[in-house]
């Protein structure tokens, strides 16, 4: 079938308007990229979805209510523009974490996320900062770092896990890490808190 001019020129702006409405906060990495380290060999029995313990040495008191949101949404599917345990994707599980366990409101996509509390330099990180990661020319995703150069969100191959920093995948796309200022102890937030 032959195309007019017209319609010739219509076919890339189409393009480009589809990849912007499928622009997500994140794209989906090439199979099982996501289960190799920064050696090439799949981790041990997938291990890369089971939180560390943090290497600083020191008790971090949001790292409890990490590991519980991680248990309870450990699986669940990533579904763009998702907020429930049904699919959620991973702007709405750091606002869903940040609100129910840490008694933080955050702004619900990633590129708002981008811009909240202060820069920390990827050596400085800690339990509960941000990270973010560009995983396509204008696509962005976002993670809640747990310590031991893991992080936990709403990956789009394989839903609610933890994931590692050194990952080959995560490695060469890690862009940068935020610091939310906590409004109230950590401490005093409850592990068990069901309420989103």
């Amino acid at each position: 079938m032959r195309h007019t001019p017209a319609q010739q020129h219509l076919f890339p702006l189409l393009a480009l308007v589809l990849a912007a409405l499928l622009a997500g906060c994140a794209s989906r990495p090439a199979p099982h990229v996501e289960e190799r380290d920064a050696g090439g060999d799949p981790p041990p029995l997938l291990r890369d979805d089971v939180p560390a313990e943090s290497l600083d040495g020191e008790a971090s008191p949001v790292l409890p209510l990490l590991r519980a949101q991680a248990e309870r949404w450990r699986g669940v599917p990533y579904r763009l523009g998702g907020s429930s345990e049904a699919g959620v994707d991973c702007s709405a599980f750091v606002q869903i974490t940040f609100r129910s366990k840490l008694g933080v409101d955050l702004p619900r996509t990633t590129e708002e996320l981008a811009r909240e509390g202060e820069r920390v330099d990827r050596s400085e990180l800690q339990a509960g900062d941000l990270v973010f990661f560009k995983t396509g020319f204008r696509q962005r995703h976002v993670g809640i770092y747990m310590g031991g150069k893991r992080f936990l969100h709403a990956s789009t191959s394989r839903g609610v896990m933890t994931s590692s920093l050194n990952n080959v995948y995560w490695k060469e796309r890690y862009w940068k890490a935020r610091r939310i200022e906590l409004a109230d102890q950590p401490a005093a937030l409850s592990v068990s808190d069901e309420s989103r």
